[in-house]
């Protein structure tokens, strides 16, 4: 055990923070660490905004359907970001061939690599943080208000800030059905999410907040089975992310 992993298996996701602004030195230092997550053959295929305008911020808070985007310390909004590599492309005579499948996987995880780490940076020096995957409900006007050029788009935002409330570690699924050795084993999931049924179960009726009698298998049979935000390959393909 080391205060790193310590710090990532108390992660929760904080929806209410304290009205403290995040000091400018530490907004830099937060990003300038998350850089330093791997990326595929150092494309680096990732941009940020940090969002201070209040009225900006309140227009995304509603856009993505979470009211905590205007009342935390900070909000970025993570971005896949062929963009630069464009320029850099045209710098040495040469164009970008962007449009690909593969391009899109690169900069989609190049993005969520850099914002794992950026997550992990703030909560180490005692932030909360929350995903906001809202931010796809409405990709175009997000992309308008923040002048997303072609070749970006926006994968999520996140929030940052002092919290203001204090949740439980929702329990994980165990390491047996995450880890397979060798090839994967299918057969053992039946045993393992009874198992993890039980365990959720018991946490969702016995914390402090939002009690309620569900499932994790009933919770994601739910959300699962509904298609969701099928705009967002039409979306993508404007973008520029073709998809070949």
């Amino acid at each position: 055990m080391n205060e790193i992993i310590h710090t990532m298996e108390q992660h929760v996701s904080v929806r209410k923070y304290k009205k403290e602004s995040i000091p400018k030195n530490i907004i830099e230092r937060m990003i300038g660490a998350a850089q330093h997550a791997a990326s595929s053959h150092f494309v680096q295929a990732y941009s940020v905004v940090y969002v201070t305008d209040e009225t900006l911020k309140e227009q995304l808070a509603e856009l993505s359907g979470n009211r905590h985007v205007k009342n935390c310390g900070g909000f970025f909004v993570c971005c896949a970001d062929l963009k630069r590599l464009e320029v850099a492309c045209k710098k040495q005579g040469t164009e970008i061939k962007a449009g690909t499948t593969e391009n899109f996987i690169v900069a989609t995880v190049d993005a969520s690599l850099f914002a794992q780490n950026l997550a992990l940076a703030a909560e180490s020096l005692g932030y909360g943080i929350c995903y906001i995957g809202g931010i796809r409900n409405n990709p175009e006007q997000v992309s308008e208000l923040l002048h997303l050029p072609d070749n970006v788009y926006p994968v999520f935002g996140m929030t940052v800030g002092v919290p203001d409330e204090k949740h439980g570690v929702k329990p994980r699924l165990p390491v047996e059905a995450i880890l397979h050795e060798n090839t994967y084993d299918e057969k053992k999931y039946n045993e393992l999410l009874d198992e993890y049924d039980r365990t959720t179960n018991e946490y969702y009726k016995g914390r402090l907040t939002n009690q309620k009698d569900v499932t994790w298998t009933g919770s994601m049979s739910a959300f699962m089975s509904q298609e969701k935000r099928l705009y967002m390959k039409e979306f993508l393909v404007k973008k520029g992310f073709n998809q070949k």
